[in-house]
């Protein structure tokens, strides 16, 4: 059984109101008497249950979400899944707003971070911009003792604390294999499109799609990265001028701009068939799965991450460890027979 403030009290010969002085290091104690209570509390093997003070005290947990403002589905559901968070702050005790600033803007998010700075919230989420600016930033307010998780895209190299994400490195070698597969002994070229090469997530799956296609896949030649900025229109003149190459047999959608994408494979249909792996599951790319427009489909679970994100930087507001399993994002693999 764990030892209790009434098993310290005993212990110290003191009184409960004497022992909660201590724990919550309030004056009003002698030096004497003090050292009795933290000899107590050592010998017991005492643990503080600091989520349950919090909750006794009434606590609230002000945290603030930075997202990218754009036209792109899987935001829009981020954003819902905060949202949805939001409308549960009662029970949870927390006090969460949302940001958004322009996408693949590092000085933007720079500027949102250090007027955060002033502002102290108990912890920060964000989608990272991964730049050297927006990494001195975070260096900082970390520091400063802010709680800071990267949501989606990680910032590697800065202090943040945590990553709510899947990983991404692993998340392209599957999408390699997939397609790879899906093409048998067919040779050509694959396309890829991304959003932008600033956020380490895009990069980070082209990293182990492209070392996958050469270890397992010599006869499949990637093309140039077309970078759509989750713009589903730029998307979609991408990819219909690079539909004009007769040698394209794939492609690899990493990023947004999913929409655009399929609204240029649906102008190609009658003319050649493609095999084609995207990322992040929506009311688009779900469309197109049934209608074998798309073949394969990695997906993240947006209200996982999110709720992950809250936990952890909680935890870190209340000095608490993390508990790893309970914050790792698995990565789903969709077909149009297996959709949920």
């Amino acid at each position: 059984m764990r030892p209790t403030v009434h098993d310290i009290a005993a212990a110290a010969g003191v009184s409960l109101a004497t022992v909660d002085r201590v724990l919550n290091q309030r004056p009003g104690v002698r030096h004497v008497t003090r050292e009795k209570v933290e000899t107590a509390i050592r010998d017991l093997g005492y643990i503080r249950d600091v989520a349950a003070a919090n909750l006794a005290k009434g606590r609230t947990y002000p945290l603030v979400f930075i997202l990218p403002a754009s036209d792109n589905s899987f935001m829009h559901g981020l954003n819902a899944e905060i949202r949805q968070a939001v409308l549960r702050s009662p029970a949870e005790r927390t006090d969460i707003r949302i940001i958004e600033v322009p996408a693949f803007d590092p000085a933007a998010l720079v500027s949102v971070l250090e007027g955060l700075s002033r502002e102290k919230p108990c912890g920060i989420a964000m989608v990272a911009t991964d730049a050297p600016e927006v990494r001195a930033v975070v260096d900082r307010l970390v520091r400063e003792r802010f709680p800071i998780v990267t949501l989606v895209s990680d910032l590697t190299g800065s202090l943040r604390h945590h990553y709510a994400g899947v990983d991404n490195i692993a998340a392209g070698r599957t999408a390699a294999c997939l397609l790879g597969r899906f093409l048998g002994p067919r040779k050509g070229e694959i396309a890829v499109l991304a959003g932008s090469m600033l956020v380490r997530d895009h990069r980070e799956r082209l990293e182990g799609f492209a070392a996958v296609m050469a270890e397992e896949f010599p006869d499949l030649a990637i093309l140039p990265v077309l970078e759509g900025r989750d713009d589903p229109e730029v998307a979609h003149r991408l990819v219909a001028d690079a539909l004009g190459n007769a040698g394209i047999v794939g492609i690899y959608s990493l990023g947004a701009g999913n929409r655009g994408l399929i609204r240029a494979l649906k102008e190609k249909a009658a003319d050649r068939t493609l095999t084609v792996v995207a990322h992040e599951l929506t009311a688009h790319t779900r469309a197109a799965l049934i209608d074998n427009t798309i073949d394969a489909i990695l997906n993240q679970d947006a209200g996982h991450e999110v709720r992950s994100a809250i936990r952890i930087l909680k935890a870190k507001a209340d000095g608490l460890a993390v508990i790893a399993a309970q914050e790792r994002i698995r990565l789903d693999i969709f077909l149009k027979d297996n959709l949920p």
